[in-house]
């Protein structure tokens, strides 16, 4: 038979390629890869499914973005199911914005674009000091979220087509000074309360756990005395920061340096302009487009005969609402304030001089410098501290860059141990023991979700090879080994008895102070002398007297129709609470200017509302389901 196939193989071939070709045509190789995405669909939009890799992608982002943000969160937080189904829910309605957005034909021009993108201070910031952007830098600021810089743009195009969706909602909304105010004054009502607190930790005395109850705790609810997984692990960093704290600068340099930006460390250049805009409609032909640059032209022919005749020419010419009235006036600004055809002009012209007629997204300009403002320039020594730290850094992210080859291929190299990398780039290999998710109070490199998957990952525990280099953001690369692995396993009664008994103690403790509780509400209810409530106090939403959520919350929602009334109020673990309710007061007189920032705050809410209201509906529209179910708040252990 292999004979046969070995002497007809040319045939075969001819044949598998009839086949094969045709399917690629028809199909492509993305759908012979597309069977193997981990993508079982956890939502749909306007038909559109979500896949587990996106929402796991998309929490990956906004778990990295908060803990830059917040290093000291409780790592915990972010990796609950809780989490996770949030993120979920803001990609949904990320989706619906944007499926929203497009049948809507709500979309993002290119000016409108660029001036988003030029208010944006973190790329304001990479501009140099001629005022041109550090277009290297800002594909690193992208970079470090894992976007290329046409990628990003797209999505804050997206974004700000998305935001339309809902603007009309919220710029409109508008609810009645009446109405405002009989919903303020039901939320600000204050209430004259008395309160009787039943503390657990009083009845702890009389809470006496026998072996046996402890030993049927334990069997109940054994998932409660787990050992977690953990593994032992050898880990290895490169940072840029502590690269940049090693540099050693030469003096030549840094003087260098700031001879060739003193006036950039000097301050911001400000300058003031006034200008005649003329601008162009959406869509206008050639012709037409021609038709006003010649308007433009002959009114720069008017200004430069009679300089002097400016400000009057705008206010009659001028078709910029805002400086027109002012005679074309913009006051000072410096540069990446305006459109960069606007700018480039300003700053190329002297003090009182006219430019030549100037075209910009927004029509045509006639430019005229009336002033400009030049910081002092500052010293050498006052500015040296700054020169050298910038220069440091400059150091240290290029020799980042060039280690950060050589740390990844020796870990992968040489993946048995970290010591050879460590060696060659006199870094510091360190121990950990770390969990399957992030603990509290943990930041760093071992707060990283990516490093502990890859360390939890069954060839990492298998193996105990080195996990890839991993970038952990903020100029971090880490690799990681497991030295130890232990499995998740139930502790066994005897070392956690105690922790049993103590839990034993608080259940018990908090229902006889609930019982007691009760059973004092009831007596005071039918006529019992109150002697054991405390002072009367009032309490609102405003002020809660020091009284617990819990207990004000009872104390508000209260029914005031007969007075006093009563209400018990559940603590928990903490006890209960018994709250007499003795008299309703009225919002407290406000001054004009405080009603008038709360009938302002109604207005938000209400305008919230009704946008909540609105995408509500823009849901059954467009028919989004979440195909995952919501956590369930966490259960009470079985007792």
């Amino acid at each position: 038979m292999f004979d046969t196939i070995r002497n007809h193989k040319k045939y075969l071939m001819g044949f598998l390629m009839i086949l094969i070709i045709p399917s690629f045509v028809l199909f492509g190789i993305e759908g012979y890869t597309r069977f193997n995405e981990s993508g079982a669909p956890v939502a749909k939009v306007d038909g559109q499914d979500i896949t587990k890799a996106e929402w796991d992608q998309a929490h990956q982002q906004e778990s990295q973005r908060l803990r830059e943000a917040m290093p000291s969160l409780d790592a915990r937080l972010l990796d609950s199911d809780g989490a996770r189904y949030a993120t979920l829910e803001r990609l949904v309605r990320q989706r619906l914005l944007a499926a929203a957005a497009g049948k809507l034909n709500l979309y993002t021009s290119d000016a409108r674009l660029a001036r988003d993108l030029q208010q944006n201070e973190a790329i304001a910031a990479l501009r140099k000091p001629d005022g041109s952007l550090d277009v290297e830098a800002y594909r690193q600021l992208v970079g470090r979220q894992g976007m290329t810089p046409e990628m990003f743009e797209a999505r804050v195009r997206a974004d700000l087509s998305q935001r339309q969706v809902s603007q009309g909602i919220l710029a409109s909304a508008f609810a009645p000074n009446a109405l405002a105010g009989v919903s303020l004054d039901a939320f600000f009502e204050r209430r004259e309360v008395r309160v009787a607190r039943f503390a657990a930790t009083d009845f702890a005395a009389q809470a006496k756990p026998t072996d046996a109850d402890i030993e049927a705790l334990y069997n109940t609810n054994q998932a409660l005395f787990q050992a977690p997984e953990q593994a032992e692990i050898e880990y290895l960093v490169l940072d840029a920061a502590a690269l940049q704290s090693n540099q050693s600068l030469n003096e030549a340099d840094v003087r260098t340096y700031y001879e060739q930006n003193v006036s950039r460390l000097s301050g911001v250049e400000e300058r003031r302009a006034r200008h005649i805009l003329l601008t162009v409609p959406a869509g206008a032909s050639a012709e037409d487009k021609a038709a006003v640059r010649k308007r433009a032209e002959d009114l720069l022919a008017q200004v430069r005969a009679k300089p002097d005749s400016f400000a009057e020419l705008a206010k009659a010419n001028s078709q910029d609402p805002g400086s027109a009235v002012k005679g074309g006036d913009l006051d000072f600004f410096s540069r990446g304030a305006m459109v960069k055809p606007f700018e480039d002009a300003v700053f190329s012209l002297s003090k009182g001089a006219i430019s030549d007629v100037v075209e910009s997204d927004f029509g045509f300009h006639i430019i005229q410098l009336t002033d400009l403002k030049a910081p002092p320039v500052r010293s050498f020594e006052s500015v040296r501290p700054e020169i050298e730290a910038e220069l440091k850094k400059q150091q240290a992210q290029k020799q980042y860059a060039e280690a950060a080859d050589t740390f990844s291929n020796l870990v992968y190299e040489q993946p048995d141990s970290l010591q050879p990398a460590a060696d060659r780039l006199k870094l510091q290999v360190r121990k950990a023991t770390v969990q399957r998710q992030p603990q509290a109070g943990v930041t760093g490199v071992l707060a990283s979700e990516r490093l502990l998957g890859a360390l939890f990952d069954s060839e990492s525990i298998d193996k105990k090879r080195n996990t890839e280099a991993i970038d952990t953001g903020s100029g971090q690369l880490v690799s990681a080994r497991v030295v130890t692995h232990s499995a998740a396993h139930t502790r066994p009664l005897a070392e956690v008895r105690e922790q049993v008994r103590t839990r034993l103690v608080v259940e018990r403790s908090a229902e006889l102070a609930r019982a007691e509780g009760d059973k004092q509400l009831q007596a005071w209810k039918a006529g019992g002398n109150a002697q054991g409530l405390g002072n009367a106090l009032v309490v609102s939403r405003e002020n809660a007297q020091g009284l617990d959520q819990q207990v004000l919350t009872g104390a508000l929602s209260a029914d005031p129709k007969s007075l006093p009334t009563w209400v018990g109020v559940n603590l928990a673990d903490q006890g209960y609470a018994v709250v007499k309710v003795e008299k309703v007061l009225p919002h407290e007189p406000r001054p004009a200017q405080a009603l008038s920032q709360e009938v302002q705050q109604y207005n938000q809410w209400w305008a919230g509302a009704e946008n909540e209201a609105y995408i509500e509906a823009l849901k059954s529209r467009f028919k989004v389901k979440i195909l995952v179910p919501e956590p369930a708040a966490v259960a009470a252990p079985a007792r």
